[in-house]
């Protein structure tokens, strides 16, 4: 514990970017990109994090291509959507607030009905959600999606961003490599933890000789996925440690579980099986009653729930900053992080129920977030992402056009 922590709201640098202050809008999904383009609802929902007081806000998983994407609407970064990406970061700076595109390949959890591709994964793999199969990655398609990570930071770069995040969590293609059981590779990216790490230090330094020091680059890291027989801690401290001595990125996202199995792992609380059991076709609905709770697991909320795993990565970074994920909706949540020697705090659900509180934090110290943790947030990323308890993201405006497009009338 640090006796002299950062001060939370007073300005930092984040590689060659000035954030107002340490707290970060977490990527979470978001539905206002109905046509994979920027529109003025997604506008409004990054402008007020911004208006709000984050230091910056993450636009969530921006594929890196077309068969990388893990759900419908999802932005392809590609010169179609520049002018939308840069209306969107103009505004968000003239809020006061920096960007960041979170990059991401899905991998095993990119649905063919989506993408028209079968799936890939660095092994042969059965995807134990979807029941999909997955087929092995050659070594030319590594080497391609490597440089697609490149080419999207580029594109973020001409659009005024001001960071890019590399998804390297949850299982996505990346962090599927770094798992000991969907890796069983026999060349040089499976086997020991080093060989299985090669993918995700190769991103990182490609993008970084990309982008240079126009940009900063962080990464998304899981510490454990929840699987059994996959990523935990252990293997993860080394990972990061690599990371950190490629000396590619300027901070690590520190995070858990996956997006395959058991996804309440990630999020803790209230399990919403009636909620999504609604939204699912007829014929599913009595299976997702019945067995909704089990499939998706049951893991209580309590505050900074990710921490105690987390405290072990301080010691081994030298070079990279560190932040903070997971239960942290109060002023003394933050300060408890600064304390524990990370440097800065991402905050996903608790902003989704009130933009502003980060603002509310520094004329109050003492408020307590509304958020209740019920996660039926969580069920309308199948439309438009918003909080279930705020009447105003609830049954406000819908959806709008692309704003490179013209409104249809």
């Amino acid at each position: 514990m640090s006796p002299h922590p950062p001060e939370p709201f007073a300005p930092t640098r984040l590689g060659p970017v000035t954030l107002r202050n340490r707290v970060i809008k977490a990527a979470t999904s978001e539905g206002r990109s109905p046509n994979g383009l920027v529109t003025d609802d997604l506008i409004d929902f990054h402008v007020a994090f911004a208006e709000g007081g984050v230091g910056m806000t993450t636009v969530a998983y921006c594929c890196v291509s077309k068969e990388s994407a893990s759900a419908p609407g999802q932005i392809v970064m590609s010169p179609a959507a520049l002018p939308g990406l840069q209306k969107l970061a103009d505004a968000v700076h003239g809020a006061g607030a920096a960007i960041s595109a979170q990059l991401g390949h899905a991998g095993v959890v990119a649905p063919k009905r989506l993408t028209g591709v079968t799936a890939v994964a660095p092994s042969r793999f059965v995807n134990p959600t979807s029941f999909a199969y997955c087929r092995e990655v050659g070594r030319d398609e590594i080497n391609l999606v490597t440089e697609q990570f490149a080419t999207a930071a580029q594109v973020a770069i001409d659009a005024g961003f001001d960071a890019v995040e590399l998804h390297f969590g949850h299982l996505y293609l990346p962090s599927s490599f770094l798992s000991p059981l969907i890796n069983r590779r026999k060349d040089g990216y499976g086997g020991s933890i080093d060989n299985r790490s090669r993918f995700v230090r190769e991103i990182a330094a490609r993008v970084r000789e990309v982008v240079g020091d126009r940009i900063a680059v962080t990464a998304k890291v899981n510490m454990d996925d929840g699987m059994p027989g996959g990523i935990w801690v252990d293997e993860a401290l080394r990972t990061v440690q690599l990371l950190d001595g490629d000396a590619t990125l300027d901070a690590i996202e520190l995070t858990q579980g996956s997006s395959v199995y058991k996804p309440m792992y990630l999020f803790r609380g209230d399990v919403p099986v009636r909620e999504f059991a609604k939204v699912m076709p007829a014929a599913l609905r009595p299976g997702v009653r019945l067995a909704g709770k089990r499939a998706m697991g049951s893991y209580p909320y309590r505050d900074l729930y990710m921490l105690d795993a987390a405290r072990q990565f301080v010691s081994v970074v030298r070079h990279t900053k560190l932040i903070l994920l997971g239960g942290i909706t109060n002023l003394d949540h933050v300060q408890t992080g600064l304390r524990e020697g990370f440097d800065f705090v991402a905050i996903g659900r608790a902003l989704l129920r009130e933009p502003d509180l980060v603002n509310r934090m520094i004329t109050d110290p003492g408020v307590r977030s509304r958020c209740t943790h019920n996660n039926k947030c969580m069920v309308t990323v199948f439309g438009r992402t918003h909080c279930v308890l705020d009447p105003a993201q609830r049954y406000g405006a819908t959806a709008a056009s692309p704003v490179d497009e013209p409104a249809s009338t």
